[in-house]
């Protein structure tokens, strides 16, 4: 059976599957991602991590979903949110020469809303949207079971959205976007702390570190009634 490769490019991890084509993973690894996380230290990371998934050389090829906009070929990461030096780095071209497989790359949270479309809680719904909360904050738009990119490719960053026009900057331009306050770094900016402490915290009843989980609450619920307005999803 032919196999394939996924690879999820993070700000601090690099995971890897392998799987059949029902999307069953036979094997999955983790790499820590390097700092600074430059185009070229970043590339021979995952194609390390392709070719120990690919010991065997059967498999056929590779999906990369990474943090940020890819362009309408599905070839170039034209900016990795929370990477360094990311602008238009020719990525699947690269991971090709270095492992020998067809490479191709999308934004890592529509890879995520098209698995849970495929193969999870979006499965029996035609139209959905999806969010990720991590070290950003990503989205996906799903629309009458069909992944919506927009004309550019680029479409659905939903963590990018405005919250506050005169909030902190983000790496993409925009100011006092939702990825801002509602992401890893996010959190530790309001609270001055690191989620899981501040989780421990609040449940161990430290009054402050519950407010400050009720603020990211009220943060979080304007981004998505935000998006529920415009979407109107099913799910």
């Amino acid at each position: 059976m032919t196999d394939i490769i996924g690879i999820d490019l993070g700000g601090t991890g690099i995971k890897g599957g392998r799987f059949h084509l029902d999307g069953t993973c036979i094997d999955e690894q983790k790499i820590a991602t390097p700092q600074p996380a430059t185009p070229g230290a970043v590339i021979e990371a995952i194609a390390t991590l392709v070719n120990r998934l690919n010991i065997d050389k059967k498999c056929k090829a590779v999906g990369i979903g990474v943090p940020g906009p890819v362009d309408v070929t599905g070839r170039i990461a034209q900016v990795a949110i929370n990477l360094h030096g990311w602008h238009d780095v020719p990525l699947a071209e690269q991971i090709e020469a270095k492992t020998g497989l067809k490479a191709t790359l999308n934004n890592d949270a529509n890879c995520a809303g098209l698995g849970e479309a495929w193969l999870g809680a979006g499965r029996n719904h035609e139209n959905l949207i999806l969010i990720t909360l991590g070290t950003g904050v990503g989205g996906a738009i799903i629309l009458h079971n069909q992944l919506f990119t927009g004309h550019y490719g680029a479409a659905g960053e939903l963590g990018l959205i405005t919250l506050n026009p005169d909030g902190p900057p983000c790496n993409s331009g925009n100011n006092g976007s939702f990825e801002q306050y509602c992401s890893i770094s996010g959190v530790k900016r309001l609270s001055g702390r690191d989620p899981g402490e501040l989780g421990e915290l609040a449940q161990a009843g430290d009054a402050t570190a519950i407010a400050q989980w009720e603020q990211y609450g009220t943060l979080l619920g304007a981004g998505l009634t935000s998006l529920i307005y415009v979407f109107t999803p099913e799910w």
